[in-house]
């Protein structure tokens, strides 16, 4: 037993560590406008835009690619077929539209690079230091390379993200599977794990899994949502918090399921 109540923290990848959020919403804004704008002209459907605000957190946010893309799809009563990853950017299949948004994001994140929330970064230094295990959870595939152009590759113990869950075959968030995996590659007890999160799907997962605090990072004014999905304790910045705070958050039991 160590010196605190929890032994881990698994940092969910945009939104949180990085700033990149905003970049994939606006690469799945461009991609289903275009997409909806196209349906409207072949087949006489109203455009009605894709919203940050609503679609977008409600069906897209932290969310394995292709099941974000079904998931938005589904809501506005729109079936295509599946199609297969292979399927080149902008087929009309589920997977040929997430493929067009990936291409989207990646020519954004060669052109401009990727920021990072300093305050984060700091927390996780600050947290090895003190010997928590650290490591990152992330629904994109784009993962590794976020990290590798922030030069933050190496700052994690463990990465599960979506290249290593379509190569596990593990369910995505809302499931609370790659938290869970992660935390079994880090020899840790998920009742000793704190999950740091800004999307909803995010705070979802943390709660299925039981885990010892689900933080949530409200970055779009959103705290009232992330706490009703399941977050523990809901900030609007890392900077609001450090490792004493968390560990009395434990001691005082609001992290108890």
């Amino acid at each position: 037993m160590g010196r605190y109540n929890f032994d881990a923290v698994i940092f969910d990848l945009d939104g949180v560590v990085t700033k990149t959020a905003l970049v994939h919403a606006g690469a799945w804004k461009k991609m289903f406008d275009d997409y909806l704008k196209e349906r409207e002209k072949r087949y006489q459907e109203p455009f009605k835009e894709f919203t940050r605000e609503h679609d977008y957190r409600s069906y897209v946010d932290g969310k394995p690619r292709y099941k974000g893309v079904a998931s938005f799809l589904e809501s506005r009563g729109i079936d295509i077929p599946f199609g297969d990853p292979k399927d080149p950017p902008g087929k009309e299949t589920v997977c040929g539209l997430g493929n067009m948004k990936n291409r989207a994001f990646n020519q954004i994140l060669k052109k401009d690079g990727a920021e990072v929330y300093a305050s984060t970064v700091a927390l996780i230094h600050a947290l090895k230091k003190a010997g928590i295990r650290v490591g990152v959870a992330s629904s994109s595939k784009n993962c590794a390379a976020v990290l590798e152009a922030t030069g933050l590759l190496d700052l994690f113990e463990f990465r599960v993200d979506g290249v290593v869950s379509a190569e596990l075959k593990i369910p995505g968030k809302p499931e609370p599977d790659i938290f869970t995996t992660t935390c079994d590659n880090l020899g840790v007890t998920y009742d000793r794990a704190v999950v740091v999160e800004d999307a909803v799907s995010g705070v979802q997962a943390g709660a299925k899994g039981n885990f010892g605090l689900v933080l949530g990072v409200a970055r779009e004014e959103n705290e009232e949502e992330l706490k009703i999905n399941g977050a523990d304790i809901v900030v609007t910045d890392i900077q609001e918090i450090d490792i004493d705070r968390i560990e009395r958050w434990f001691q005082e039991g609001l992290a108890d399921k």
